[in-house]
């Protein structure tokens, strides 16, 4: 029997940091190696995603997995039982064609993702290594410059304010650990301005503040501009702001507007896009994520042309992680910058083809969590392992992120004097002014 020959698939039904239930798999190798995978789960879900498979019914609210708990048991277990767990792409290309739909629908994204991330985890600690050097070879050696919330909106704070999420991004640091540490700083003078101006400290979905009483949503940019001063840093150059507006949310498809219940506004794509210009110009912001909604591929052409060689435009829902939907963006020229989930597309594979595929199209991988997190750390991993550059978790708070940003920190070290770290220069691949 071959060391890494797959005897054993367990599946169960966890709960994420939700309180939602979601899969979880652990695949157990001849040699005795054990390897888990948890999978997450978004609120702000493109339509274009692969499908997410949950019972309904009445057992907790509709979103108990046991369907692809079952699917696991019946169909995805015995087909990867004795198969090697070194050939990674081979064994999520099978799941795929077991499956035999274009979104994963029949046995379900979460089931077939949790036996991916299950197998590569059990095939590195057969190896003796971690994850990152499994996947990528001697040449991953790129810590993440870390994206994190600090001001949570959107669908993560029950739609409170339009805008989704205010981040900030550390600009000018030599090390992971040195930007981290700057950014729970600001964090922390966020707490500091939220308390003056009489707001509650109330934590949204991914740990960032929740914002309360707010009158505008630029009012968050101000907010965010102040607490990175408070902080003793300099908005633009120390510390840049990031803005993930899921513009989706709050896009009308039959009219072809935007509306900002928070302003009571509606504007046109073009408006929209002439205030998000408006913003730019205004505050230290380096990166928007979703500026156009995913049904409105003229608007992010537009915004592309007017910022795309200003700043990071991240395509999020409008890609889905998908090299299908990328390649229909670069060639029509929309963002310059592709937001990567794993349980957009469904494998470890596909993830890696599409961040492989990004890079080649010369736009910029960003690895994202969901808002339903996990203890899982395969994304630090996946980010460090591919040289993607960017790595978007959440914020500072709540276990289900600093495992994430602990994890980075271990790398960070584990890698020492090999690892790089490119901070802000990162931008310097898409802004060309």
């Amino acid at each position: 029997m071959n060391d890494y020959e797959i005897v054993k698939v367990q599946a169960r039904q966890v709960f994420d940091s939700r309180a939602n239930p979601t899969v979880e798999v652990d695949v157990t190798l001849a040699c005795g190696a054990v390897g888990r995978g948890t999978v997450p789960s978004g609120a702000s879900t493109g339509i274009y995603e692969a499908l997410e498979l949950r019972d309904g019914g009445k057992e907790l609210g509709g979103k108990s997995v046991r369907k692809a708990i079952k699917n696991i048991e019946t169909e995805l277990a015995p087909a990867l039982l004795n198969r090697n767990a070194l050939h990674q792409a081979e064994l999520d290309q099978m799941m795929i064609a077991l499956d035999g739909t274009p979104n994963k629908s029949r046995l379900g994204a979460n089931a077939i993702l949790g036996c991916s991330m299950a197998v590569a985890h059990a095939a590195a600690n057969a190896k003796e290594e971690p994850l990152f050097r499994y996947l990528g070879g001697a040449n991953a050696k790129t810590i993440p410059v870390p994206m994190i919330q600090i001001i949570g909106g959107g669908a993560h704070a029950v739609g409170s304010i339009d805008i989704q999420d205010f981040l900030v991004i550390p600009l000018r640091f030599k090390s992971f650990e040195e930007g981290f540490a700057a950014v729970v700083n600001v964090y922390n003078a966020a707490k500091k301005v939220f308390t003056k101006t009489g707001r509650p400290l109330a934590i949204a979905d991914e740990g960032g503040f929740w914002p309360t009483n707010f009158t505008s949503n630029e009012e968050g940019l101000a907010l965010l501009t102040e607490s990175i001063r408070l902080a003793g840093y300099e908005p633009g150059v120390d510390i840049g702001i990031a803005l993930d507006i899921a513009s989706s949310e709050f896009y009308d498809k039959d009219k072809g507007t935007y509306k900002l219940s928070l302003e009571n506004l509606e504007l046109t794509s073009a408006e929209f896009v002439d205030l998000l210009c408006g913003w730019v110009e205004k505050y230290p912001i380096i990166s928007i994520e979703d500026g156009c909604s995913e049904l409105d591929w003229e608007g992010s052409v537009l915004l592309t042309q007017k910022l795309g060689r200003k700043i990071q435009l991240i395509g999020d829902d409008l890609f889905t992680t998908n090299i299908q939907r990328i390649r229909t963006g670069v060639e029509r020229g929309a963002c310059n910058s592709v937001l990567i989930k794993m349980n957009q597309i469904g494998t470890i594979t596909e993830t890696l083809d599409a961040i492989e595929y990004t890079k080649n199209s010369g736009y910029l991988p960003v690895i994202s969590a969901r808002s339903g997190e996990t203890e899982d750390s395969t994304i630090v991993h996946l980010a460090i392992a591919t040289n993607a550059g960017q790595l978007k978790v959440g914020s500072v708070a709540r276990s289900e992120r600093t495992v994430k940003w602990n994890e980075a920190i271990r790398m960070e070290e584990l890698l020492g004097d090999e690892g790089v770290y490119l901070g802000g220069d990162i931008f310097n691949r898409v802004i060309k002014s």
